[in-house]
């Protein structure tokens, strides 16, 4: 997670946090800077430019915040650690671009604007018993930066406002009610693996033999947690008889299988779902009523989720990157 705004997020607004960790692998300085070194002991590492993105700079302090939500416990190779820095890197010049990309199409946020979701923030963490203050020491933040994100949270909004009409986000509203009334099924699944590219006869077979295992069960003659043992191919799914746990309609299991389940009642079983994946059946074992809610009350979170479900973030940021300046000094 990242300090700075989740433009992917459901949610408008939706401020994420992450500790900031002490020490960092060294890398190489822009030139015209002093070479990286070990801060000594009791003091800060020293900031530096970790990468330059059409000459907005990047800090390696930031990228800290974001590597310093890894769990303390979890012991990493030479080569996960430097995965996991251009991970860090590449997100930090995915939210500079779009940043950019806003400030280029939308008019900026007014400081009234600003103040009103920080005072909303502020009523929200009382609630949880803390305060901004702690927040901002938390998430490893000053407020200018927390007012930079807010702002930029305000234009994504603003700009999906433009771009997706009343019509479209109330149709996808009726569409998708499932997942904003909060409602979750659980379901548990059983596959047959077969690549979408695979001969058609062999997909043949494997739709055959999956619809044999959904004749044994809907028969009788196996339970299903049983045939999910004994057939799935899903390795990790099928040890637990083939329990998926609990899911949303949207963002977690594939559309064909949220479509098939979220159908379904309590102890039903499916027919045969394809996804790319290959073929499966699914059993509905649990379901929450969620709770009712209102089109006129999340507008702005329906458009959040209908660009996250279009990918408008990794479009505009993949047009964005053909053009874009982008030095990264940390190796």
């Amino acid at each position: 997670m990242t300090p700075r705004i989740n433009w992917r997020s459901v949610a408008s607004a939706v401020l994420l946090g992450a500790c900031a960790s002490a020490g960092w692998a060294q890398g190489q300085a822009p030139q015209g800077q002093a070479a990286q070194g070990q801060a000594p002991q009791g003091q800060a590492p020293v900031d530096r430019v970790a990468a330059i993105v059409n000459g907005e700079k990047i800090m390696e302090s930031e990228v800290r915040a974001i590597l310093g939500t890894r769990p303390p416990t979890v012991v990493l190779t030479a080569a996960q650690k430097k995965e996991m820095q251009e991970s860090a890197i590449n997100m930090l010049v995915d939210d500079a671009l779009m940043r950019q990309f806003l400030k280029k199409y939308v008019a900026a946020a007014t400081p009234q604007e600003i103040q009103k979701e920080l005072t909303d923030l502020s009523d929200d963490l009382k609630k949880k018993n803390t305060t901004l203050e702690e927040y901002l020491k938390t998430s490893g933040q000053t407020l200018d930066q927390l007012k930079q994100d807010v702002s930029g949270a305000i234009q994504w909004r603003n700009y999906l406002n433009k771009q997706i009409p009343e019509d479209a986000a109330k149709t996808y509203y009726d569409t998708n009610k499932p997942h904003f009334d909060k409602v979750l099924v659980r379901a548990s699944h059983i596959l047959v693996q077969v690549k979408p590219d695979a001969p058609p006869l062999e997909r043949q077979a494997a739709q055959q033999k999956i619809e044999a295992i959904r004749q044994e069960v809907a028969g009788g003659k196996i339970d299903f947690a049983e045939a999910a043992k004994k057939y799935s191919d899903c390795t990790d799914s099928k040890v637990k008889g083939g329990d998926i746990g609990h899911f949303r309609y949207k963002s977690v299991v594939v559309e064909p299988i949220a479509k098939a389940t979220f159908a379904a009642k309590v102890g039903e079983i499916t027919g045969v779902v394809a996804t790319d994946f290959g073929y499966h059946i699914l059993k509905i074992t649990d379901r929450s009523p969620g709770e009712l809610s209102n089109y006129a009350n999340m507008k702005d979170v329906v458009r959040e989720v209908y660009a996250q479900d279009n990918e408008w973030y990794q479009r505009i940021i993949a047009e964005q990157r053909k053009s874009a300046k982008i030095e990264v000094f940390l190796q």
